[in-house]
């Protein structure tokens, strides 16, 4: 079999055809794939069910993998466990589009990359962390305090914002 150039396109033109309610799952285990120039998964699995209606095909996609990110504390590189779920709808014609104008493309390709991708940035998270418990870099001398220890204090807390410090979580 060749190898596709897109493993998250899929032909449902069987489906075009199909009894309403018919539906059909197609699963996912890609170990690398480039979904954009600003996304990279690896060990992409995920699953895609498309069920025919009568206004189109509804797609239910579940998608998980890894994505190589930077702390947002120490800014180390470290592997981020990704996932998402979505269900949208390819309408057979501009009557039945939904919110999001998903139309059966005309050659029955759906391509899931396009969506994925912008679902899966939905749902990474603002600022990742390598671990909950990341200490972060020194403000004076920039070490990584994860992995040593310096000797600058930290600064005292202005009187004034004494009390919001009871509102921050030691554990973040």
């Amino acid at each position: 079999m060749a190898k596709r150039d897109n493993p998250l396109r899929i032909n449902v033109g069987f489906l075009v055809k199909a009894e309403v309610g018919y539906g059909r799952t197609v699963e996912f285990d890609i170990p690398e794939m480039v979904m954009a120039s600003d996304l990279t998964l690896r060990d992409l699995r995920g699953s895609a069910r498309f069920g025919r209606t009568p206004q189109g095909l509804v797609a239910e996609v579940s998608l998980s993998g890894r994505i190589r990110t930077e702390c947002a504390r120490c800014l180390d590189e470290f592997d981020l466990p990704v996932a998402t779920e979505f269900t949208e709808l390819y309408a057979f014609d501009e009557r039945s589009v939904t919110e999001s104008q998903l139309l059966l493309p005309a050659n029955h390709q759906i391509d899931l990359a396009p969506i994925g991708r912008e679902y899966l940035l939905l749902d990474l998270p603002i600022t990742p962390l390598c671990r909950p418990g990341c200490k972060g870099l020194c403000p004076v001398c920039g070490i990584n305090r994860n992995v040593e220890q310096c000797d600058h204090q930290q600064a005292p807390i202005n009187p004034q914002f004494a009390a919001l410090k009871d509102l921050i979580d030691p554990q973040e």
